[in-house]
């Protein structure tokens, strides 16, 4: 069992203030694996001053400089990998394709945001004024389990293009993955305090981070209700704040669509990462027309996918990252017979052929209105609904009516049909059939999905500021 006993702050490993322990769990097994202790605001006030100290030469890097900090951040990652995949199984157990993503991920992230970087223009002429795009100022990011090394590295990357210092907070529940991950970072050579990392949980390092004085810039992924709580602090101190937060994204099937291509990508769509991802695809619209043949579809797809740990590459599906999710996702799925929808497939309690572990049986129900609970609270598992629609009209309208606006995903045969309904959605990522992951498109929601934009330069641009100088 293994011991996480040190955070990072100025460029050094060093022993917590805080004196708080938290367990940390193999949810394939239910095994305790580990133990981290835990940083406080203390621990929280030490990083942001070296992070403070680290500033004024940071801020005057040069981009060539700064790409050049970017390169030796991928080039740290990069070895690693095969260390980093098998934490990533041990301590979250998501299934092989989406490791296989994250990890090249982590390491991409820093080559992207370098691109940026060596076309933007931090320096332009407008009318008479000579406009300077410059850094806002010490930054903090919190992140979540469900995505740990992309998430820090994706924030971090993104600061150093903007020539500032950060301070992050990652889950607690991801101590292994953020260990090891910071042992890789710390290899790149980062100027000391340009990266700090201070484990502990949101209510006080994160609370203590959101509400310090000396940082400018948060960056927070996570749940609508905690990014309420971050905004809320924030805005005692005026600090610029970006909310990547949750989502109820709506998968539309036209009824056009090549249902052969079209069943398997909506199942990519809703069931990434096991469920546990804010884009999901969780409400799979279909057209009344051909409900029948989608709904027999959808049940012999989803009942052929394999549910079992990650050390097994033929898993489709992980377990829940802790034993209070997935009673979560038990509680929703209870709710949605009590609501009256009909359980298509799947159910409550593990699937048969496992007895421990925190596995959720994949569970499609029908008989769905857009009015139900199940539809409009993110469930954060394996969990779909399918609803169905009269025309394109109706289904563009019971995407829209959600409190969410995160992502979106269209199913057709025809493209110009498939972009003309993707315009009219309310999200901040719309995908057409098997569209690819673009990292330099901006990523952020409408509505309660959250505030601004990350990645690419629109992700840049919310770690600056731009001032005028009139002549």
């Amino acid at each position: 069992m293994l011991t996480i006993d040190t955070i990072y702050i100025d460029g050094a490993f060093v022993t917590p203030h805080g004196e708080e322990h938290a367990p940390l769990f193999n949810p394939a097994t239910e095994e305790r694996i580990g133990t981290v202790r835990l940083g406080d605001a203390h621990d929280v006030n030490a990083a942001v001053a070296a992070a403070k100290r680290a500033f004024p030469a940071m801020s005057r890097t040069s981009e060539a400089e700064r790409i050049a900090m970017l390169k030796r951040l991928s080039e740290a990652v990069t070895p690693r990998a095969d260390d980093l995949v098998a934490t990533m199984i041990e301590e979250y157990g998501a299934p092989a394709a989406f490791i296989g993503f994250s990890v090249p991920h982590a390491a991409s992230v820093f080559l992207e945001m370098a691109e940026v970087l060596e076309s933007y223009p931090f320096r332009r002429t407008i009318g008479r004024a000579e406009v300077e795009m410059r850094t806002s100022g010490v930054a903090a990011a919190i992140t979540p389990w469900n995505s740990n090394y992309g998430f820090i590295c994706s924030k971090l990357a993104t600061a150093i293009a903007a020539g500032t210092t950060i301070v992050i907070k990652p889950s607690e529940m991801s101590a292994l993955q953020t260990q090891l991950l910071t042992e890789c970072l710390h290899e790149a050579g980062l100027p000391r305090g340009v990266l700090n990392i201070v484990n502990g949980t949101g209510t006080v390092a994160g609370a203590a981070l959101s509400a310090h004085p000396d940082i400018a810039k948060i960056s927070f992924t996570g749940s609508t209700a905690i990014g309420r709580a971050i905004m809320a602090a924030g805005a005692q101190g005026i600090k610029r704040v970006t909310l990547e937060l949750g989502g109820k994204s709506p998968t539309i099937i036209l009824d056009d669509a090549d249902l052969d291509a079209a069943i398997p990508q909506a199942l990519m769509n809703g069931l990434a990462n096991s469920g546990q991802a804010c884009i999901d695809g969780t409400r799979i619209l279909a057209p009344e027309s051909r409900l029948d043949e989608i709904l027999a579809r959808l049940k012999a797809a989803v009942e052929a996918l394999k549910v079992g740990p990650a050390t097994n590459p033929a898993s489709d599906i992980g377990p829940m990252v802790s034993e209070r999710q997935w009673d979560r996702v038990q509680s929703y799925i209870r709710l949605g017979r009590e609501e009256g929808a009909t359980l298509l497939t799947g159910g409550e309690g593990r699937p048969d052929h496992l007895d421990r572990g925190w596995f959720v049986r994949p569970t499609v129900f029908a008989g769905v209105t857009n009015r139900m609970r199940i539809a409009r609270e993110e469930i954060f598992g394996p969990v779909l609904c399918v609803i169905p629609y009269r025309d394109e009209a109706e289904a563009i309208a019971i995407a829209n009516d959600t409190d969410y606006g995160l992502a979106a995903y269209v199913l057709s045969s025809d493209l110009e049909r498939a972009k003309r309904v993707a315009r009219q959605i309310d999200a901040g990522r719309v995908a057409i059939n098997a569209a690819p992951h673009e990292p330099l498109a901006p990523f952020g929601g409408f509505k309660q999905s959250g505030i601004g934009r990350e990645f690419g330069a629109f992700g840049l641009e919310a770690f600056l500021e731009p001032r005028a100088i009139i002549l």
